[in-house]
């Protein structure tokens, strides 16, 4: 049940467009859809994450990890048919590609499999020319002042 308008948000912002976008695609995701595998996201510091997917049953040579225009990519397909005869799968070994939107200057730094759980460490980092910095504020006395004659 969507009700929400964003079209206010259009006619009064500029540049905002990602949060419009970003409040769209979670109004319309299908949470049923999304339980598979199950994962943590955990805040590990003040600009690091870490998201632990559990992946029982995949190795390192099945696991995808993938970096795409803001988004983590975390797939995993089987190599081949397991030939085994199972009396009972309780441990899912479907294939699978979840997604993760990151914010900007958040990158990857790196990925362990470890124990069925792969955990992917993130970090933001912003450039120097983006974070805040002091200004100066000089007297009127001390600045040379040129006259502009008319």
């Amino acid at each position: 049940m969507r009700n929400f308008d964003l079209s206010p948000l259009y006619r009064a912002t500029v540049g905002f467009d990602q949060i419009a976008d970003l409040m769209d695609r979670v109004l319309t995701n299908d949470v049923s859809r999304e339980s598979y595998p199950p994962y943590n996201i955990e805040k590990t510091g003040e600009d690091a994450w870490r998201i632990s997917v559990a992946v029982a049953g995949f190795t390192e040579g099945e696991l995808s990890v993938e970096v795409k225009q803001n988004a983590l990519f975390v797939s995993a397909k089987k190599a081949g048919e397991d030939e085994r005869t199972y009396l009972h799968r309780g441990i899912a070994t479907r294939a699978f590609e979840r997604r993760f939107h990151m914010a900007d200057h958040v990158r990857v730094t790196g990925a362990v499999h470890e124990n069925g759980m792969l955990h992917i460490d993130l970090t933001r980092e912003v450039p120097e020319a983006l974070k805040p910095r002091r200004i100066e504020i000089a007297r009127a006395g001390d600045v040379e002042t040129t006259a502009i004659e008319a």
